[in-house]
């Protein structure tokens, strides 16, 4: 007794996403604003930056809050305000406030812009904007305050705490001589020893926070392909979708093949004559010296279409003239509803002229 064995692949049963999105799904992902991205990036490096331009620019600092602070106690404390000369006041200090900010702010907005673009490039788009009243549902919000989301978060934010906890106490212990020593030294040295301390302590905390935002980053990566991954039968969709449904097409296919086959038969009762192998293939010509520069191919086949062919042309008295190479050659060169090769035309040509002879037709047509 034969036993058959039939193997199937379960997962075409099976909604499991196990496999990599497709090139649209990322596509449309994108456009949805949904992109694998690090928030801990742009910070840790508009933080560093900061602390950096602290370095660089001290000079601008130190000149911008000396002269602020010595307008204020210098002049403003003994400045007599009326209402005519309050407003002028505060617009120098917002001034000097802008002058002393301006750095800062224009080196945040220009690392926040860098850091965003050398993760996911440029992208602009108003979906994440647009009202979606689903994220209303309390019990989506609930499950996301208790998903696995929400824990790495909370312990992303633990672990920072404690190493920027760690890092202030190991920077304070190890100058704890100098601290001590502070009520001893004149303001400016005070200062001095502010300045740099918190000057190193913030390089060294930005620097292990742009550490961290690597490994959240390749976390965000990860997470974001995850979410991403499609089942087999969602390819399937996909495709069926933007491609169209291979049956239908198929059967589109199929029905425009018998359409030209039914074109090319009504063709063949005029031509002037069919070539033939004899039996395996055939093909159908017709020459008018007054339109054509050459003879041209109105139907072509092989096998049962060479059949079909042949016995169209027996009854509409179309003459069929056998000739191997010939027929060969013009089925394989020659396509339907185009003029022979220019090679082939003295060949034809004495078919033709084979043929008008027979037909009585003697110099009715030019060869």
């Amino acid at each position: 007794m034969t036993k058959f064995r039939l193997t199937l692949d379960l997962q075409l049963f099976s909604q499991e996403k196990t496999e990599r999105a497709t090139p649209k799904k990322r596509q449309d992902s994108r456009k949805k604003g949904q992109v694998a991205k690090s928030n801990e990036i742009p910070a840790a490096l508009i933080l560093l930056s900061i602390f950096l331009s602290f370095m660089m620019l001290g000079g601008f600092y130190r000149e911008r809050i000396l002269r602020l602070f010595g307008d204020f106690f210098e002049d403003w404390l003994t400045f007599d305000v009326t209402t005519g000369n309050v407003m002028p006041l505060f617009t120098n200090l917002l001034v000097q406030l802008l002058l002393l900010l301006s750095p800062i702010l224009g080196i945040a907005f220009i690392i926040a812009i860098v850091g965003n673009y050398l993760q996911i490039g440029f992208l602009f788009t108003g979906k994440p904007l647009q009202p979606d009243f689903k994220k209303l549902d309390p019990i989506k919000g609930f499950k996301k305050i208790f998903s696995l989301r929400s824990l790495v978060e909370f312990s992303k934010s633990v672990l920072k705490l404690t190493i920027i906890g760690v890092m202030v106490y190991i920077s304070l212990w190890g100058e704890r001589g100098q601290i001590l020593q502070l009520a001893h030294l004149a303001p400016q040295d005070i200062f001095s020893f502010a300045a740099s301390t918190t000057l190193s302590l913030g390089i060294k905390i930005a620097a292990i926070l742009l550490v961290l935002a690597v490994f959240d980053y390749m976390y965000q990566k990860y997470d974001y392909e995850k979410n991403l991954r499609m089942s087999k039968q969602d390819i399937k969709d996909e495709y069926k979708k933007s491609e169209g449904d291979p049956l239908i097409k198929g059967k589109i296919r199929e029905r425009q093949r018998r359409m030209a086959l039914r074109r090319m038969m009504q063709d063949v009762p005029k031509a002037d004559v069919v070539i033939t192998n004899p039996t395996h293939f055939a093909v159908a010509l017709r020459y008018d010296a007054s339109n054509m520069d050459a003879p041209v191919v109105l139907a072509k086949g092989v096998d049962y279409l060479a059949l079909r062919i042949r016995e169209v042309a027996k009854e509409n008295g179309v003459m069929m003239m056998e000739n191997r190479p010939l027929a060969r050659a013009l089925y394989d060169r020659a396509e339907i509803g185009e003029a022979i090769p220019a090679d082939l035309f003295q060949a034809v040509a004495e078919v033709l002229a084979y043929v008008y002879k027979l037909k009585g037709r003697g110099r009715g047509k030019s060869s």
